[in-house]
Parts: structure tokens; sequence; C-alpha cells
């Protein structure tokens, strides 16, 4: 066992688990008071369920041996037992095989996390429990075992550059967003009344610490502390500047002015953008595609108003086109001079083939997740009512659904009184003051 790689990955795990309640923070600031708790209670209930899916069965569908032509595993290490001291990785950079399931567990977490973004202010929470389960093992779990694992069908065969889920994660948590938003419909007087977010330091909050997570999430990839680990955390840094620069630049353009909310959005597009690309691309690329990812989702925003679709917090923008951006990216920008594991992009000689496999990878991506989420959602919504009702939506979700609400300033809360100032009669500039 390498120690120096085994204490990154558990540092790195810790840091991407750190990012859902950052994703909490983030996507809070964003709604209405009235809702914040609901969204946020959404987003950190994923922590509870994923991880009890992960260890029944979710480690051995994704990491398992391969059940037959690149598309699940078998469930030879359902429970996990057994594997206490088992190790992983290849020579010189073996760990253990808890230290790559505690690792992959947060990226599955943080995915379905994610989805919370596009259906805020009008879900149910325990119904939403129950779609998490469903869609983290129908359409997570396969997709992961695809590009994660070595005999994935997207990795083996395909050869899909995706170096920390491009795919997995940023695609299909914008393809999935896409079809909840179409199940559940919109919000009640969207686009139509303004739902304008209730606390903007929370969101700049929760956009450092996913920031701060990110780290881990790309350079703990490497799943070792090595040079190729250094790249991937720089490529990650430069990425979110120019990413939220990007952003900035549409946003003054378009609007007049740059926001705060601009500055946090911008800076996740671009960290979402170098993700499939950090450990494959130089850092001058990284700033290009993070720059070109902000800029994309700031136009993109507006898709959902040209097309109807209720997209809350903007899932499909930032994270569906964001990765679809840094996707495409890979396939121009990829070098072998830094990883000799990939491939060199059409821009280093490499010919239009890697672009067209990450394109190809990207598509398949969108038609599984879209359809069978379409599908998940559907079925839950039918059965067990997805949606709020109507008049507890208006009346504000984190009351009926939790029995508490965010801001509190009656009874058992924070009080503010406000006692009038005395009324002073004028003072002459020369007379002393009183007392």
């Amino acid at each position: 066992m390498n120690a120096g790689d085994t204490a990154w990955v558990l540092g790195s795990a810790a840091l991407v688990m750190f990012m859902t309640p950052g994703l909490a923070l983030f996507y809070g600031g964003m709604v209405r008071a009235k809702s914040v708790l609901n969204t946020m209670a959404l987003t950190v209930a994923c922590l509870g369920v994923v991880s009890v899916i992960w260890v029944a069965f979710g480690y051995s569908l994704a990491f398992g041996n391969d059940a037959g032509g690149g598309l699940i595993g078998d469930l030879g290490m359902s429970g996990l037992r057994g594997l206490a001291t088992g190790l992983t990785g290849g020579a010189g950079h073996r760990i253990p095989v808890f230290a790559l399931a505690s690792f992959q567990l947060m990226f599955a977490i943080i995915t379905v996390a994610l989805l919370a973004g596009a259906v805020a202010e009008r879900t149910r929470f325990w119904p939403w429990l129950v779609f998490v389960a469903a869609w983290v093992t129908i359409v997570y779990l396969p997709l992961a075992h695809w590009v994660f694992d070595p005999n994935g069908w997207m990795a083996s065969r395909l050869h899909l550059l995706d170096f920390a889920g491009g795919t997995v994660v940023e695609v299909n948590s914008g393809a999935a967003s896409l079809a909840l938003a179409v199940v559940l419909g919109k919000r009640l007087g969207w686009p139509k009344e303004a739902a304008r977010p209730h606390n903007l330091p929370s969101v700049m909050l929760g956009a450092g610490i996913l920031w701060f997570g990110w780290f881990g999430f790309n350079a703990g990839s490497a799943l070792a502390a090595d040079g190729l680990a250094a790249t991937a955390f720089l490529n990650t840094m430069v990425a979110g500047g120019t990413g939220m620069l990007g952003w900035l630049l549409v946003e003054q353009r378009r609007d007049g002015k740059p926001t705060t909310l601009g500055a946090a959005s911008g800076a996740v597009a671009g960290l979402v953008g170098i993700t499939p690309a950090c450990g494959f691309v130089e850092p001058l690329g990284g700033a290009a595609i993070g720059l070109a990812a902000g800029a994309v989702a700031a136009l993109a925003v507006r898709l959902k108003y040209r097309f109807g679709f209720d997209d809350s917090l903007d899932v499909l923008a930032v994270h569906g086109m964001g990765g679809l951006t840094g996707l495409l990216a890979t396939g121009l920008l990829a070098t072998t001079a830094v990883n000799a594991a990939g491939a060199n992009g059409l821009f280093y000689g490499g010919g239009a083939g890697q672009l067209g496999r990450e394109a190809l990878g990207a598509l398949v991506t969108v038609v599984y997740s879209g359809g069978l989420t379409f599908a998940i959602a559907l079925a839950v919504d039918k059965t067990l009512g997805l949606r709020a009702a109507p008049d507890v939506e208006l009346g504000g979700i984190d009351e009926a659904e939790h029995a508490e609400t965010g801001y509190d300033y009656g009874r058992g809360g924070l009080h503010v009184t406000r006692t009038p100032a005395p009324i002073r009669a004028p003072r002459d500039a020369d007379s002393p003051a009183p007392g």
C-alpha cells in the first residue's frame, strides 16, 4: 500500500463530501426564503440515501467484475464484505479498496444532489428520497461503470477521455434535470412572477465551498499524489477563475451589470467545464476551457425561457452545457505531453477522432440519462406525488414538509423590537451637551 496516495485519496474524498453541504448553501441562497429549508434538505438527504445504497450494492455494480459487455458490474462485492484489507490501483500506487469506494461514493452523492436544483421550491421530501434511490440505481451506477471502471465500455472500447466525471456527473445531471423539470412542470407564476435569490451571501459562501471541494474532485481523480494530480489541481483553479470572468463578461454585455450571482455561477461553470479535461490539458488549455464554459453557461440560461421549461436553478445551463463544453474541448486540447495514457486532440495533431468520441459519449449520456430520468420521475410522481400541492407551494413548502421555517422572527425565534428614538428639541451649536 502506498501511504501517501492513500492519504491523498482519503483527503480528496473528504473534500468532495464537503461539496454537498456547500451545494445546499449555494442552492438554498438562490431560492425564496419560504423554500430554503426544503431545498437544502433535498440536497443534504442524499448523503444518507446514497451511502446506504453504495455499501449494499452500489459500489459492486459500478466497480465490480464486469457482468458482460462493459455495461454493469456484478454483485460479488455487495455489502463490501471481505474487502477491508483489499488493495486496488497500479504498481507503486496501490490504495485500499475502501479508499476508492469512499472517494467514489462522494461522486454519487453530489451527482444526484445536483438534481434538486432543477425542481427546487415544488418537490416533496419523502417521494424525492424514493426518486433518489431509484435514480442512483438505474441511471448513475451503470454510467459510472461505463466511464470510471477500466472495463466499462466507454473507457475500454470507446476510449472516451473523461478524467473526473464530465459525462457521469455533469452531462448526466444536466440531462436528468431537464427531464425532471419537464415532468414536474413550472412553478406557479413562473416566469411572470420573479423568484429572486433571498440570500446572496449564502450563494457566495456555497460557491466557495464547491470550489474548495473541487480540488479533491478533480485532482483526487488521479488516485495518486503525483504530477498528474498537481496538473489537475492547477487546471481546476485556473478554469474556475476564467469561468467566472467568462460569465461576467456575458452578463456585462447583455445586462449592463456584473452580479455576485453571476460570479458564483460562472466559477461553478468553469469548474464543471474543466472536470473531464483537467488531467489531459495544459494550464493554458484549462484557462480557455473555463472561459468558454462560463460564457456558454451564461448564454444557455436563456434556453429555459425560450423553450418554457422551469429548471429552477439552471442545472442544465451550468452543469449540462458547461460539461458538454468541457468534453468537446477535451477532444480539441488534450495532449499526451500531459498524460501519456490519454490522446492528442485535434489542436495537437490527433485528428478529429477523439473529438468524435467525446461527442458520442455525451450524446449517449444525454439519451440514456434523460430518457430513464423522465420515466423514473413520472412513475414516482404518479404513485407518490413528487410535486407539492399548489396551496403548499404558494404558502411555503418549508412549513408544510418540515414544520419549520428558515427564518423565524416570532415566538421561539429571533424577535426584533424596534423602539422609536426619543424626540429631542434642537440644540444650539454653542450650548453645552446634555448631562
